[in-house]
């Protein structure tokens, strides 16, 4: 890959049309829904504060690290301004409640009851900044029998009914090689502060915005409920099937490729059986309209399976694909790299960071014809911008910050250039 392969989006008059540029937004959030909240928001021009602990966000610990730095907390933090604050620290606190009196969101996922402690719970902000929209982030949510239990995104979405659908009938159920229920959450937990702040430039009214992890991925077993409702069904895992949806699923090519075939419709299912030298078919009663391939459904995937592995990958994804029948090979990273769609639509967008230069990260998502999303930098050392904020939106002097410094209630770190000087920490770190 070249280095100017995959360039930053270009938009014109980005800082004008940044729709969410007026947003000021503080982020205490850690591990990954939090962040992944105020990623979205800052993808959009939210002017976005981070808040980590002094020793810093436990998701810098996770994933592939180079010289001690995380490839993932700088594709996640990206686009945000990182300050650290020990939260533990009186003096810390006050930071947070005069950065409150300064923003539009605040963003959290602690455990309910947690900041209440701090007396920075969504009825001690709200004196500080009636209009403030908090967006809270927990496992069980902020009541019910299970609102103080700790939880993750995995256990949510074991609790949540998901976990159980996923993975083969025949073994114990699996889960995606990533947070997925923490990544769903995030994205209902911006859409919460969107919709929030909707409402805000309507009344002038702010509101509290609960988002569990267990309910974001319960909320996806849209026709599972109404069927255990009506049917008492339980439904169960079902490997690469779509249950409902025939021809579904995943098929082994002669080369030991694998290729999905998506082609439940009347008109998909047609062109597939004249790919598979089966045009005749259609007329058949068994597989002549949805409801009747679902009750053949076994017939028809030995039926593709028989033809698929007598091709290998390319082959049998490119008659397919020429045929506009719904199919693909599944990607990997790798894959991805070197594909041309994903190129064109700027989805490896290659950002600047300030200590390998630039890094490859996933590009803005969704895009907007009027006002796109921009991938301005990557995260950064925890603490990188901890001076300059101070400075810029609170009543602190230097010299007070110097001595929060000190203390060990804050913390600044050094420039990437600066990192063998023994000389005093720079007040900021590098600037958009």
């Amino acid at each position: 890959m070249t280095k100017d392969a995959y360039a930053i989006p270009k938009t014109s008059e980005n800082d004008k049309t940044a729709p969410l540029k007026k947003y000021r937004v503080l982020e205490l959030g850690s591990l990954i829904s939090g962040p992944f909240c105020g990623s979205f928001l800052a993808d959009f021009g939210a002017e976005v504060i981070k808040v980590e602990q002094i020793e810093g966000d436990p998701l810098r610990a996770i994933g592939d690290r180079i010289d001690g730095k995380s490839l993932y907390a700088a594709s996640i933090m990206r686009n945000k301004r990182l300050i650290s604050l020990d939260l533990r620290a009186p003096e810390a606190r006050e930071i947070v409640r005069d950065l409150v009196r300064r923003c539009d969101v605040v963003i959290e996922n602690f455990r309910p009851g947690v900041l209440e402690k701090w007396e920075l719970g969504y009825d001690d902000l709200v004196k500080l900044n009636p209009s403030i929209v908090m967006v809270r982030i927990s496992g069980f949510g902020q009541n019910g029998p299970y609102a103080s239990r700790p939880g993750y995104g995995v256990i949510g979405e074991a609790v949540s009914g998901l976990r159980h659908l996923i993975g083969d009938p025949d073994r114990p159920p699996a889960r995606a090689a990533l947070p997925l229920t923490d990544y769903i959450t995030g994205m209902y937990a911006a859409m919460g502060a969107l919709v929030a702040l909707n409402h805000r430039e309507q009344t002038g009214e702010g509101q509290c915005v609960d988002a569990s992890l267990f309910e974001s991925a319960f909320s996806f077993l849209r026709s599972e409920v109404p069927s255990y409702d009506k049917l008492a069904k339980v439904a169960v895992r079902a490997g690469s099937r779509l249950p409902g949806h025939v021809p579904s699923n995943l098929f082994a090519t002669k080369d030991g490729g694998y290729i999905h075939i998506s082609a439940a419709n009347n008109s998909l299912f047609q062109r597939l059986l004249s790919v598979i030298g089966k045009p005749e078919l259609v007329h058949d009663p068994k597989f002549m309209d949805p409801v009747q391939r679902q009750e053949n459904e076994d017939e028809i995937n030995c039926m593709i399976a028989e033809w698929v592995s007598q091709h290998d990958l390319d082959t049998a994804e490119k008659l397919l694909v020429d045929a506009e029948v719904v199919a693909s090979r599944i990607f990997t990273v790798a894959d991805i790299f070197r594909d041309p769609h994903f190129k064109a639509r700027d989805m490896l967008v290659d950002a600047p960071d300030d200590e390998f230069g630039s890094l490859v990260v996933p590009g803005v998502v969704p895009k907007l014809s009027r006002t796109p999303g921009q991938i301005c930098r990557t995260g950064g050392p925890n603490g990188r911008d901890t001076v300059e904020v101070l400075l810029e939106h609170t009543k602190l002097s230097r010299s007070q910050i110097d001595a929060l410094l000190e203390k060990g209630a804050i913390k600044q770190s050094r420039a990437p250039q600066d990192r063998k000087a023994d000389e005093a920490v720079p007040v900021s770190g590098a600037v958009l």
